[in-house]
């Protein structure tokens, strides 16, 4: 899922994107769509575990029951899921209520070994995996069932293995003064960033040549540092009316359908933006790696379900900006951009630097939007302050700030997994790093790994 603007006015439409030749014809996305729609349908056995641990196995297949079952009172919280078919109909099929679930989730919890703090051996951090998710999933079965105020630090917490920093609004004014400097005028500085980005939209008639482009470099960096499964693919959608801007659905069998709503104009730093995050090394990237490394090698089946309001959440959205950084490091972004897409958008590639600056300090500004979010579902502010604050302080337009007020209402303190869960990410990634070589390498290990954000130091 991805929260910045990366939409355009256009109709639903499916693109498919198979991007060994990056082919955007009708007939074969409609053959991508069908595809998808068969990986979608075709897991009905279990995975055969190569653990030899029967217990634990029994344990993760019940969990994964558990997490199919709450989705049944929450049609937001299984955002993947490709084990067997059986078990999906099962699931459906229950009448259990969100505080059974959580109930149920409480015995696994104690039937579960002990964990070790500090060991990394894979089999720890597997029980450390199951350990965690499932105190999220009591944690949001309990929510559900109305016994859990809401409380920003104890959602972090609890949903997202973490503790996030808390910031005074006033300490970001130093950046909306740079951005004063940057874009002098007499409209309110909100306006002014609004139509300064304006002029960096790509026109419809070229957002897919931009794409193609952007995409297919994104993969080439990515497969210069990572193994990806033979055959893998995204389909790309464009939507509309969602909470989110853009959304991958991970299918299975390295297969993604990547949906972008398409309420809101698309600027041309967007398109490596969706082609890292929710594609290479990204999202799609991460869960084809998980299902590979964990689930068809190891058959452990708790891989094969992803929760949405769990700790693997911050791991898949931190991992994913922080994708983009390690795809195009330093200045590699905007090089790329001046040469390749400022051209092919139909935009003067001699601006391209002036946009870097603006954009690099409204990004740090997100950290703002997490203390707005804090604040109103802390109660400390009420909905009607929440648009105007994320116009004043993340300088969004009047539409964006009221859609991420939406955003808040219904994903709550998930929004910590961007910019938050960047910097775990990053940390995680770097300590110790060399180079660049390296830094993918630890990456890679990563999102092949069932480490979570409490695991980051083992």
């Amino acid at each position: 899922m991805y929260l910045k603007t990366l939409a355009q006015a256009l109709p639903v439409l499916a693109i498919s994107l198979l991007l060994g030749a990056c082919e955007g014809q009708t007939a074969a996305s409609q053959k991508a769509v069908n595809a998808l729609d068969a990986v979608d349908q075709s897991a009905t056995t279990e995975p055969k575990s190569a653990s030899g641990d029967n217990a634990m196995d029994s344990l993760a297949q019940a969990y994964v029951l558990l997490v199919l079952e709450l989705g049944n009172h929450d049609s937001s919280y299984v955002d993947a899921y490709y084990g067997p078919a059986q078990l999906r109909k099962t699931a459906a099929e229950s009448t259990a209520s969100a505080a059974d679930i959580a109930r149920r989730g409480e015995s696994l919890l104690a039937e579960l070994p002990a964990v070790v703090g500090g060991d990394g051996a894979i089999d720890n951090l597997r029980m450390h995996y199951l350990k965690t998710q499932l105190l999220a999933l009591v944690f949001h079965a309990r929510s559900l069932a109305g016994e859990s105020p809401r409380n920003f630090a104890r959602e972090a917490r609890a949903l997202y293995d973490t503790e996030p920093p808390q910031r005074d609004l006033q300490s970001f004014e130093p950046m909306l003064q740079a951005l004063e400097a940057l874009l002098p005028g007499e409209q309110p500085l909100g306006e002014r960033v609004a139509s300064f980005r304006q002029a960096y939209e790509i026109p419809a008639d070229r957002l897919q040549a931009v794409f193609d482009a952007a995409i297919k470099e994104c993969r080439a960096r990515t497969k210069q540092y990572i193994s990806l499964p033979e055959d893998e693919n995204f389909v790309l959608e464009y939507v509309s009316d969602k909470p989110w801007s853009g959304y991958n659905w991970y299918k299975g069998g390295a297969h993604s359908l990547i949906q972008v709503n398409s309420g809101l104009p698309i600027t041309i730093d967007r398109a490596i933006d969706l082609g890292c995050h929710e594609g290479y090394p990204g999202h799609h990237t991460y869960n084809a790696l998980l299902e590979q490394a964990l689930v068809q090698e190891r058959g452990w089946a708790e891989y094969s379900v992803y929760p949405l309001f769990s700790p693997q959440s911050l791991i898949a959205e931190g991992s994913a900006n922080y994708g983009i950084e390690l795809a195009f490091p330093g200045e590699e972004k905007t090089r790329f951009e001046q040469a390749v897409l400022y051209p092919l958008a139909g935009l003067d590639p001699q601006t391209a630097g002036k946009y870097e600056q603006v954009m690099t300090l409204v990004d740090k500004l997100g950290f703002a939007g997490n203390e707005i979010a804090r604040q109103y579902i802390d109660g400390e502010i009420d909905a009607t302050q929440v648009p105007a604050l994320f116009e004043k302080y993340t300088l969004m337009s009047p539409a964006k700030a009221a859609q991420r007020k939406d955003f808040v209402d219904a994903y709550g303190a998930y929004v910590i997994n961007y910019n938050w869960g960047k910097k775990l990410v990053a940390d995680y990634v770097e300590r110790d790093s060399q180079d660049n070589a390296e830094r993918w390498q630890r990456f890679t290990r990563l999102l092949s790994s069932p480490r979570l954000p409490s695991s980051l130091d083992w």
